[in-house]
């Protein structure tokens, strides 16, 4: 059996990059689709001379939506492809910082969609 510098099969590692490469795929994948999906909503409301301000609101809340969960994908693709190469401190730190930025990037649109802090509770209409 072929082993990889680290000590794992060269095959672990082809599948590790392989399921990251899906991954990464997927996350987007989803944002492209949402992204025409907004825009479907978009022309439809547009049609339907929906008031402007809701027309707005709509829009990036569903492109919002997308994007988080395209974000998802990309983290989990990020933490997967850096399983699959060598664990220094400096991919480490690399990948830290990547999912940082992409949590932030990840709570402000949660903040954009629900128009509240995640801690805050609900207001019922």
């Amino acid at each position: 059996m072929l082993e990889a510098a680290a000590g794992k099969p060269e095959w672990f590692d082809l599948i590790l990059h392989t399921v990251s490469w899906v991954m990464e795929l997927a996350g987007v994948g989803v944002i492209a689709l949402g992204a025409v999906a907004a825009m479907a909503v978009l022309l439809r409301h547009l049609l339907s001379h929906t008031p402007r301000a809701e027309l707005y609101h709509r829009f990036r809340t569903t492109l919002a939506r997308a994007i988080l969960l395209g974000l998802e994908f990309l983290v989990a693709a990020d933490i997967i492809g850096t399983v699959a190469v060598e664990p220094s401190a400096e991919n480490l730190a690399v990948l830290a910082l990547i999912v940082l930025i992409r949590t932030f990037l990840s709570f402000s649109l949660q903040i954009e969609i629900d128009g509240r802090l995640p801690w805050q509770r609900r207001v019922e209409n």
